[in-house]
């Protein structure tokens, strides 16, 4: 039976028009992403994109090439995870991938050794102040130090000036790009202790992505902090009304997403055991594709943590798919760009359609 009536007034519930959670249909995509890549996998080059076709090697799915995916995307996605609530809040942050680059220079300067090879360090910052080998703790905190601070004066913009999030978060992009370049006048710096570059060994960036993804699935989804995201991205004034301190919430989520940044720049610097000026360049923009794609609305009030992490997933096969099929970098660029705007306009789509609907 389609329909049922049930309360005053004949209200009738139609089950046929239940709305299914958006995560479901990005998952759905994922999974038809997938098997493209299995079937032109099987027709071009005569291996499995997924499965494990080597006799010497045991198990169904080639772990090797599942590692590669998430590994490829785990750094970013730390930054999608920030970058979701600032996009639930009806706000946009593009800094993110330059924050990253500040952020591990300085990170960096405070995690080098003092003797490299017998020699001292020729990469050395500080080596006439003594900072060399210290604890791994002093990096880390001087590292989120930086993605606090950015955050806080991306969010104090934007709260307490009536600055576009576009305006302001585009300010911090280009002043801490300049930042990474000038502190070390634009050279690498390198050779971190053991324990610096032990956060970005193996498969720990995606241990760190996944614990962050868990956590902020359960705050967004049950703490007062994610609702009141919801709210202010939904209907901000409303919000206000309701009692909620949106200045004060927004310079919140900004802090958050800035820290949140300054992690993924932790690990990508000890991953690659080096820092660089030009490190984070276009992480903001696959950041936000990754939230959109995933089911978060750029007008606010839509989104969730697992969406992202479907999304960072279809970011990920994609990747490998296309290096699986040999095919070359620059058409991921392509099929990025394509994927990008699809997303918005599946996101237009749907506003339209609960527009209709409502």
């Amino acid at each position: 039976m389609a329909q049922a009536t049930h309360g005053v007034g004949g209200l009738k519930y139609d089950a046929s028009k239940r709305a299914r959670p958006p995560e479901l249909s990005v998952f759905v995509a994922l999974l038809l992403i997938v098997a493209t890549f299995e079937i032109l996998g099987r027709l071009v080059i005569g291996d499995s994109f997924l499965f494990n076709t080597r006799e010497n090697v045991a198990g169904l799915f080639n772990q090797q090439r599942l590692e590669v995916i998430i590994l490829q995307v785990s750094i970013v996605g730390i930054i999608a995870i920030g970058v979701t609530q600032v996009i639930i809040t009806g706000g946009i942050d593009l800094s993110s991938g330059s924050v990253v680059g500040a952020t591990a220079m300085i990170a960096m300067s405070f995690a080098q050794v003092a003797i490299v090879n017998g020699n001292p360090n020729p990469k050395a910052i500080f080596p006439e102040l003594g900072w060399l080998d210290l604890p791994v703790i002093v990096p880390i905190l001087v590292g989120m130090g930086c993605g606090l601070i950015a955050g806080l004066i991306n969010g104090s913009l934007i709260a307490y000036t009536r600055i576009p999030p576009f305006i302001a978060t585009l300010g911090m992009m280009v002043a801490a790009r300049g930042l990474s370049r000038w502190w070390s006048t634009g050279n690498p710096i390198s050779f971190p202790t053991e324990s610096y570059a032990a956060i970005g060994k193996g498969l720990m960036p995606v241990m760190i992505f996944i614990t962050l993804a868990i956590l902020f699935q359960l705050i967004m989804s049950y703490t007062k902090y994610g609702r009141h995201c919801y709210a202010i991205g939904s209907n901000e004034e409303a919000a206000r009304v309701s009692g909620i301190k949106v200045e004060h919430h927004k310079v919140l989520v900004y802090v958050i997403a800035g820290v949140l940044a300054s992690v993924a720049a932790l690990v990508l610097s000890s991953k690659n055991l080096t820092a660089q000026a030009g490190m984070g360049v276009m992480y903001e923009l696959d950041a936000i594709a990754m939230t959109v794609i995933g089911g978060a609305s750029l007008a606010g009030g839509r989104g969730s943590i697992i969406g992202t992490v479907i999304g960072a997933l279809i970011f990920g096969v994609i990747i490998s798919g296309f290096t699986f099929l040999k095919l070359d970098a620059y058409y991921q660029e392509m099929v990025k760009g394509v994927i990008i705007v699809g997303a918005v306009v599946l996101d237009q789509w749907r506003q339209r359609r609960q527009a209709i609907g409502g």
